[in-house]
């Protein structure tokens, strides 16, 4: 488990991360539907994964999760997998260069989403942020 003082360096690696997956699957997408490849990343992600809380030795009955966590668990794998798809079909349409930076709008989605229905509030200068975050999505989206 990770500690309030750590999570700024997960949230930057996982940034580095999701940069290379753009590059990467850019390049892995040509000449395959994105779909299928969307499938292929995927079981490749449950083996690496299955592997990695084994190793660790994280592995726990899910059957003792309660159904509450069951159903945010399922709906977030949900909303993944689609996100996922989208973005998939997006880098095979698109520059990654500037389908990566729109993808990462969900930045301003989750702010909102953290204020409605979890109750964060954030500070001013977290909101002017969150601002330049949007504007520079709608730089890129005028033609």
């Amino acid at each position: 488990m990770t500690t309030d003082g750590n999570w700024f360096h997960w949230a930057l690696l996982s940034a580095c991360f999701a940069a290379l997956t753009a590059i990467f699957a850019k390049v892995g997408i040509r000449g395959v539907d994105s779909d299928f490849a969307t499938l292929i990343r995927t079981v490749i992600i449950v083996f690496v994964l299955a592997a990695f809380v084994g190793y660790t030795g994280k592995w726990a009955d899910p059957r003792t999760l309660s159904p509450k966590t069951l159903l945010f668990l399922a709906l977030s794998a949900l909303a993944t997998g689609a996100s996922w798809v989208c973005y998939f079909r997006a880098l095979q349409a698109g520059p990654a260069s500037k389908v990566a930076p729109v993808d990462k709008f969900s930045v301003v989605l989750v702010a909102i989403f953290a204020l409605i229905f979890l109750g964060e509030r954030s500070t001013l200068r977290e909101w002017i942020g969150i601002g330049l975050v949007t504007a520079g999505v709608v730089v890129l989206a005028i033609k």
